[in-house]
């Protein structure tokens, strides 16, 4: 039990050490996985996240190619969404004040894309995916203006 509790808090560290914003796949072709936790018997109300990554628009594209069940989550508002977003993409707005519960209705232990326009309000939104104990979320770095920059498309 002593050895779980301690790479628990290693764990814990090397996140907080890094400013908790990324950590890397096991390797490219491997989905994400959940942490395991060595105590079954105490799992925590709010495990923390066990991946995040950001990845660059070309990245993401061939992300979204690979079977898998990856959610593409646009955090801008409806009318941003609207003008354009990305195929088959779920829109909760990061500006609406109900934005933490509204997120809070979502599985966390999906696998999500996550993404606002530029990459501002979508890098403030990991740390409340983070908190929240989202399992696995790629951030699309650059938002959709590096998606289109990239030639990718938006469905209007």
């Amino acid at each position: 039990m002593k050895d779980g509790i301690a790479a628990v808090l290693v764990g814990a560290l090397f996140l907080a050490g890094c400013g908790g914003a990324t950590t890397e796949a096991p390797s490219e072709n491997a989905a994400p996985q959940p942490a395991e936790s060595s105590d079954a018997t105490a799992p925590a109300a709010n495990p923390p996240t066990a991946f995040l990554k950001n990845v660059s628009a070309e990245e993401a594209a061939e992300l979204l190619k690979k079977p898998g069940n990856i959610v593409v989550l646009d955090i801008r508002t409806p009318e941003e969404f609207q003008e354009g977003h990305i195929a088959g993409a779920t829109n909760v707005n990061f500006s609406d004040p109900a934005f933490a519960e509204n997120l809070g209705k979502l599985d966390k232990s999906q696998t999500y894309l996550m993404h606002c326009r530029s990459g501002g309000r979508s890098g403030r939104a990991l740390g409340v995916m983070r908190e929240m104990g989202f399992q696995a979320v790629y951030h699309l770095k650059g938002g959709t203006l590096s998606w289109e920059e990239a030639g990718q498309p938006l469905v209007k």
